[in-house]
């Protein structure tokens, strides 16, 4: 078992094994070449060459400690929450105890689970450089989530300093730590507020500071519209913001589907009952559907492993279809 040591520890309490390697850096002896970056908000998110576990052990240290200033803001951390259980599939740091026991029930049902999850977030990876390609320099990100590895900034920031990004999210945790991470960030932000109200999403200053809707934007909505349930009409919102793009925006979505896995896909929606936020899996048409109006691009809808995959996509021995169907359209 690997044991991970928190630097801001008093320095009589540090153990042997745990070294400093550079201001903010601890060292972990018994993982070779494995470090992390903490940074003034004891952010633990940005360790390299640990193993889950050690990940996951930081992760914990940091969110137990707190505990007490969520639970002021009206957080409930008793409740399993999906953008969490997300964020410990990814290896993030802002998850709770009652996420990863829950998480772990859906690992045990569906064990590609994790790589799934990973395979979902590199189809964002390449979906946000090809519309940066295209030539788009603004984002709208819906239903963003907990911040970790690959953020929709960190990607088109790093291809253009210029690129502005908008996150939306209703869930306190995710808005929180966004918060913190985009600070001094002048062209990124985060809005807490409810997708499915796209009038106020559309109309929020956080969002109309950075986004020109007069000109090309690219709108997403990966790994959200599932936690929709059909009376909700996920159909209607999607349309919503499509009447807000100029020609030549994109939008990019992925969406879980039972088409391959239906066994397995209805014991994870099981699992994920007991979460704040259900999931409702979708076929292949109805996902379709919620691409009314937008011309797709090569290769169409397709699993998000096979969305224009390069050299870099590596999804593991256990998974031939990641259970999320992925596409990119355009208005043209």
């Amino acid at each position: 078992m690997t044991t991970v040591h928190d630097p801001a520890a008093p320095a009589a309490s540090r153990p042997p094994f745990a070294t400093t390697r550079a201001p903010g850096h601890v060292v972990v002896s018994d993982v070779p070449d494995a470090t992390c970056r903490i940074d003034r908000e004891r952010d633990f998110s940005g360790c390299t060459g640990l193993p889950r576990a050690g990940a996951a052990w930081l992760g914990s240290r940091r969110m137990e400690r707190d505990d007490a200033a969520l639970t002021g803001q009206g957080i409930d951390l008793d409740r399993p929450n999906p953008a969490r259980m997300y964020d410990y599939y990814l290896g993030g740091a802002h998850n709770f105890a009652p996420d990863r026991a829950l998480a772990e029930q859906a690992l045990s049902v569906m064990p590609w689970m994790r790589e799934a999850v990973r395979a979902n977030r590199a189809f964002l990876g390449r979906a946000v450089r090809y519309c940066f390609d295209q030539g788009i320099r603004q984002f709208l990100d819906l239903g963003s989530g907990i911040p970790t590895v690959g953020n929709v900034h960190e990607i088109a920031q790093t291809l253009d300093p210029r690129s502005r990004v908008a996150y939306v999210d209703n869930e306190a945790v995710a808005v929180a730590h966004s918060t913190q991470i985009l600070r001094d960030n002048p062209n990124a932000s985060i809005t807490r507020a409810d997708l499915t109200d796209s009038a106020t999403v559309l109309s929020a200053p956080t969002v109309t500071e950075l986004i020109d809707f007069s000109q090309p934007v690219a709108v997403l909505a990966v790994a959200v519209l599932h936690f929709l349930p059909d009376e909700r009409d996920p159909a209607s919102v999607v349309q919503a913001y499509r009447a807000a793009m100029a020609p030549g925006s994109y939008v990019v979505l992925s969406h879980v589907t039972s088409d391959h896995d239906p066994e397995e896909a209805a014991n994870a929606k099981n699992v994920y009952q007991r979460s704040a936020n259900p999931v409702h899996t979708r076929t292949h048409a109805e996902i379709t559907a919620l691409l009314r109006g937008f011309d797709l691009v090569e290769p169409g809808l397709v699993d998000a492993t096979r969305w224009r995959p390069d050299e870099s996509a590596e999804f593991g021995e256990n998974i031939e279809h990641a259970g999320f169907y992925a596409a990119v359209g355009k208005i043209g």
